[in-house]
């Protein structure tokens, strides 16, 4: 088996099999390393490091390291051709969420979790991790001298993950909003529950008391909670429950009731229910919050890049605002190791009690970073024989391969704390998912070098 895994690690014929081996992992065991200097410092044995230092260093990262880090490389990286020829990489995001769907959905008929779990262990399933993790993994293996992804690695690297991000953030705040809330018929369970962190937050500072994973990727996400944020919004509209609490969430009921008697002559041309009920639930769905630090990023590196003279005005060394452009860069660098100890300091708080089952869980995590990869391996090859992909350009290959390989995203967490729906099941399995990924990662690592040396 040693001598299987170490032929298949050999990535250019210039390398033993061991050197190949060795080359591969060392990125991982590097990355590996500043996330166990987190989980010492934020221990509780050792409590070097209060939590509410690292919710400051995750606030510092999401506000300022990460933007920096994507308008730096995504802007010097970007132009009109490469907009048109990355077409790909968001559209790669849906095909891996829609993969990642069915699988859910067939580990839901093999373990049979508890019914007030089923849309979770679906979305669990679905939806990795398409932003910190994989900037962390490009940029460790960039800093290798024998990577094999050329001088422009890492600018390359983080253009194509900062590309992708935008499609992450607009299904996180619809698609997996919606589907995270509290299922109707345990609706009154989860509002006790509730009220019970209500009063424990009252008697404990404000922020301190949550658990790290909350913030890890999105600080002060519950402060974007609102009246429906805790509600089962949708299975109330479309199932046109009147039976529940007017204290709740509004009367959701009466708002569809109402827009029946707007005076306004178009409005009142008797549009389907079902229409006036999708637009009730479009107004219920927080895409204000969409447009954050990193997203903004993005789309001003998008713009700076792809307008000739801006770019010349901004970046290069001798362009006016290269003093600025050199500050960001050095701004950029404390990203990486910042996630990494973020990290470890959230697998110090342990996993939560979980009430979704050891089999549901397995189920999970063997779908999400065994058999999807497998699947990504397909999807990427296919659309590279027809010729969809960026020819010679392994580090785009790369990146869509990744999309694939990473555990749940850890801000699937967060929008569990927001919607009030199984925060604790979330917080274990996404702890014992990144311990599992060690494994997962360093294997398909291994197997997409390989690839590449035959490509």
């Amino acid at each position: 088996m040693l001598r299987l895994l170490s032929e298949v690690a050999m990535v250019g014929n210039t390398k033993s099999p061991e050197q190949g081996l060795i080359s591969t992992v060392l990125p991982l065991l590097k990355l590996l390393s500043l996330a166990i200097f987190g989980l010492i410092l934020g221990h509780k044995k050792t409590q070097i490091v209060p939590k509410e230092t690292f919710k400051l260093l995750s606030k510092l990262v999401f506000a300022l390291f990460l933007p920096c880090l994507i308008f730096i490389h995504l802007g010097q990286s970007i132009t009109l051709d490469n907009f048109v020829h990355w077409w790909f990489i968001p559209v790669n995001v849906l095909l891996s969420t829609l993969v990642g769907f069915v699988l859910g959905v067939l580990v839901v008929i093999i373990c049979r979790p508890p019914q007030e779990f089923t849309r979770f262990t679906i979305i669990m399933t679905a939806f990795g991790n398409t932003g910190n993790l994989h900037l962390a993994i490009v940029g460790s293996i960039c800093h290798s001298i024998d990577q094999p992804f050329g001088p422009d690695c890492k600018r390359n690297g983080v253009a194509y993950v900062s590309f992708a991000q935008w499609v992450a953030v607009i299904l996180v705040y619809t698609l997996v909003y919606h589907m995270m809330e509290p299922p109707m018929e345990y609706y009154e369970v989860a509002d006790e529950r509730e009220k019970v962190e209500e009063e424990r937050g009252q008697q404990e500072d404000n922020g301190v008391s949550r658990p790290l994973l909350v913030e890890a990727e999105w600080p002060a996400i519950e402060d974007k909670e609102t009246e429906n944020s805790k509600t089962a919004l949708v299975a109330r509209i479309f199932n046109s429950v009147s039976n529940l609490s007017v204290a709740n969430g509004p009367d959701v009921e009466n708002d569809i009731h109402d827009t029946a008697d707007d005076p306004e002559p178009i409005r009142c041309l008797a549009a389907p229910k079902v229409i006036k009920k999708m637009r009730t639930v479009a107004e219920q769905t927080p895409v204000q919050h969409i447009l954050q630090p990193p997203t903004i990023a993005s789309l001003f590196a998008i713009l700076v890049g792809m307008v000739p003279h801006l770019k010349a005005f901004t970046f290069g060394y001798d362009a006016p605002l290269s003093f600025i452009t050199d500050s960001l860069e050095i701004l950029a660098g404390a990203m990486v190791p910042s996630v990494m100890l973020i990290l470890g300091g959230m697998l110090a708080e342990g996993p939560n009690e979980s009430k979704l089952g050891l089999r549901t869980m397995i189920g999970i995590s063997v779908a999400r970073l065994f058999v999807l990869p497998l699947l990504g391996i397909g999807v990427v090859t296919l659309a590279n024989k027809m010729n969809i992909l960026v020819e010679g350009d392994h580090m785009y290959t790369f990146v869509l391969l990744l999309q694939y390989t990473t555990p749940s995203a850890i801000l699937l967490g967060a929008i569990a704390s927001l919607r009030g729906y199984a925060v604790s099941e979330a917080s274990a399995l996404i702890f014992w998912q990144h311990l599992l990924a060690l494994i997962s990662l360093s294997l398909y690592i291994v197997v997409y070098f390989k690839m590449f040396s035959f490509s």
